[in-house]
């Protein structure tokens, strides 16, 4: 097999790898609404219930029931708080829908709240564990939709520069090169800034916090940094590349907004953003 036919089949590869990627970050994370079904008499209802709420109004967490004689109520509490859960508050049906309405929260601030769905004194809590619904402020679409083509752009290009180390192929230097500067502009350059747009900070991870996300953006670009000037002085210096390229793989394979930044509401004096 000539080098024109594997470097294609190796891009296809590198892009339905992506593509995996792609999908398996939009639905994993603590972001993720958290689903299901439960019973309610002899009517079966599917819930969505939401973890992330943009702007500056109240949550809206809706839920579809169409039968009239179910009713709904909720409550919630601050995540990282001292609060004592709220009282149950009876859900506002609009339609086919039950809505409960979550005061907002500042950028980054958290909030727990429960469901409760059935008729009055006979109540069904529709998840054993609370989800925990994050606020952030607006992202323009100027910055978040380069932001994700850029990113997945740069792993395609990551995967396929792997695949060329791995088969001593002649365009690794030039491979590695984009990789660097794709991955630079979409993860260091568009991430802070959508970083700052959410929650109002450009950097949150190592030295000044523990954002995950920011955290192995930095690590990774680092070790493809090493990679790229290694495979420069000398191209049979390719396993350094095969490590880069894993470790951003390992990158898309932690769920995204990990241990992301969050107001620690237990100390009021300074909501500290972490």
């Amino acid at each position: 097999m000539n080098y024109a036919v594997k470097s294609f089949l190796f891009w296809v590869l590198s892009f339905f790898m992506m593509a995996a990627a792609a999908v398996y970050q939009h639905s994993t994370g603590p972001t993720y609404p958290v689903s299901g079904t439960v019973v309610i008499g002899s009517e079966k209802v599917n819930y969505r219930l939401i973890r992330t709420w943009e702007g500056d109004t109240d949550a809206q967490v809706k839920v579809k029931v169409e039968n009239p004689e179910i009713i709904g109520k909720y409550r919630f509490r601050r995540f990282k708080s001292y609060d004592e859960w709220s009282e149950q508050i009876p859900m506002q049906r609009n339609g086919n829908e039950l809505v409960a309405h979550l005061p907002n929260l500042p950028p980054a601030g958290k909030m727990m709240y429960e469901i409760y769905l059935g008729t009055e004194g006979n109540l069904v809590k529709l998840t054993t564990d609370p989800p925990v619904l994050r606020y952030k402020g607006i992202v323009p679409g100027w910055v978040l939709i380069p932001h994700i083509i850029i990113i997945f752009t740069a792993m395609m290009f990551s995967t396929r520069t792997g695949f060329e180390a791995l088969t001593k192929g002649k365009n690794l230097k030039k491979y590695a090169t984009w990789t660097v500067i794709l991955f630079g502009i979409g993860g260091m350059i568009f991430g802070p800034l959508i970083q700052k747009f959410a929650f109002g900070e450009l950097w949150t991870g190592w030295p000044l916090g523990s954002d995950l996300t920011d955290n192995k953006s930095l690590a990774t670009f680092i070790i493809w940094v090493i990679a790229w000037l290694q495979v420069r002085k000398d191209e049979r210096r390719r396993g350094w590349v095969i490590v880069a390229s894993l470790a951003l793989i390992a990158t898309f394979i932690i769920p995204h907004s990990m241990m992301g930044s969050e107001i620690d509401f237990t100390d009021p004096a300074t909501h500290q953003v972490r």
